[in-house]
């Protein structure tokens, strides 16, 4: 039995894994997604990643599974407790001292972002619409509960640089959605052979894949966490 620890993204808490948690749970583990300070204005990073950290207490065998934004933190987490695998899921890729502010404009993100929009004929210029962008794969009556929920984010994580000096040494897995729009797939390609020499792995669907398609990211999340320590 594993422990999965599940780290959402931007604006976002637990619920975000409510479908996943079962089909994991489901295969005999232990699971915990715990809540982010997404709202106070007063944590940084490395406060995200305290929380994580008093939410794992003295459980082992852990696999972390970091969803966007959460790849910023997760890394954190893994200097400070002993992670068999880290499992980054359309997640943001830092580089030391890079800030989650920065990270837009050095990676690209806004022009790989305007060249998904042109290619699946959307206009690149429409104002931000998270149901397009986020939910267009989500089944309706999910997208509907999102809609009633939902955290401010505050910008404190992005102004601060990235605090660790190098990438933490753990077995480290990168699984982008092929239709996901904000972070493209050949966006998200580039970014993790670039800055972590990893192949990434592919699977269907949108940016919030947790949401779209919980059963099939159970099963690759299982594949890959018997691939562990393996290339």
């Amino acid at each position: 039995m594993a422990t999965y620890v599940l780290i959402h993204g931007a604006a976002s808490d637990s619920w975000y894994w409510h479908r996943l948690i079962p089909e994991l749970q489901e295969l005999g583990h232990d699971v915990i997604a715990p809540d982010l300070p997404c709202e106070d204005d007063r944590a940084t990073f490395s406060d995200y990643a305290a929380v994580v950290v008093e939410a794992i207490g003295d459980r082992r065998d852990l696999v972390l599974v970091a969803q966007s934004m959460g790849g910023f933190t997760a890394p954190l987490v893994c200097e400070q407790v002993p992670v068999d695998q880290l499992v980054l899921l359309n997640a943001m890729v830092p580089v030391p001292g890079e800030s989650g502010g920065d990270w837009w404009e050095n990676t690209g993100q806004r022009e790989a972002f305007r060249s998904k929009a042109l290619e699946d004929g959307r206009d690149p210029d429409a104002d931000f619409d998270p149901e397009i962008i986020f939910f267009h794969d989500v089944p309706s009556s999910v997208t509907a509960e999102a809609m009633q929920g939902g955290k401010d984010q505050s910008a404190k994580p992005f102004e601060d640089p990235w605090p660790l000096a190098a990438w933490p040494d753990v077995p480290t897995r990168v699984i982008l959605s092929l239709d996901d729009r904000l972070f493209p797939a050949p966006f998200m390609r580039r970014t993790a052979i670039d800055r972590l020499g990893i192949e990434p792995i592919e699977i269907d669907g949108g940016h919030l894949v947790a949401l779209s398609r919980p059963g099939e990211l159970a099963t690759l999340l299982e594949r890959l966490r018997g691939s562990a320590g393996n290339p």
